[in-house]
């Protein structure tokens, strides 16, 4: 009886026990939300640095007439430059939609996105009086590549989003609404895992 008894414990402790399979999905899980949540972050700082002063250009009048000063915001400089981080910003949302290649390539537009904010912003500094939004700038064009790059080297290893709802278009509507980008965001606002299966019900037909 002791043997039969130490037997069970064994299996339930063993069946208790997560998988490699499972533990790797959910490592995968929390790597494709931060990477979410550092592109959003990147791409934010770039569209509230670029409204920000950035340049004060001082033009000298005649005597007794002080020097006339102009400040001038990221967007006077750089007027393509809030059109990059909203782009950023889809970008961030998009990694939730797409899957395998799609997701690689979007991983290298995101790239793409960060180097052209860096290198634009980064010939503005050094003018007259330039202030730290565009030191802010280029940090956040550094994080939008530094996702798209890790979106390029991990998405292998990242689960389909989406895959078990996009499964059954007949399913419930509940389903349907919890893999809608708009739910992972609500989700992921309320610092939960917008990939953790629902709990079924002992009267759930599935």
């Amino acid at each position: 009886m002791t043997g039969a008894a130490g037997a069970n414990g064994a299996a339930r402790d063993g069946a208790g026990a997560p998988s490699p399979d499972h533990s790797r999905t959910r490592a995968g899980r929390r790597e494709l939300a931060l990477v979410i949540l550092g592109c959003a972050l990147g791409a934010g700082v770039v569209l509230l640095a670029a409204g920000r002063d950035w340049l004060v250009e001082e033009t000298v009048r005649p005597a007794p007439l002080p020097p006339l000063q102009t400040t001038r915001t990221g967007t006077d400089l750089r007027p393509f430059l809030p059109a990059l981080g909203w782009l950023a910003l889809a970008g961030a949302g998009a990694l939730l939609a797409v899957r395998g290649l799609l997701r690689r390539l979007l991983g290298l537009l995101l790239i793409a996105v960060g180097v052209v904010i860096v290198v634009a912003v980064a010939g503005v500094i050094g003018g007259t009086t330039t202030g730290l939004w565009p030191v802010a700038a280029i940090a956040g064009g550094g994080v939008v590549a530094a996702a798209g790059l890790a979106a390029v080297v991990w998405s292998g290893r990242w689960p389909a989003l989406g895959a078990r709802y996009a499964r059954s278009p007949g399913g419930r509507p509940a389903d349907r609404d919890r893999g809608s980008p708009e739910s992972w965001w609500e989700a992921l606002d309320r610092g939960e895992d917008p990939t953790d299966e629902p709990p079924r019900s002992d009267t759930d037909p599935r």
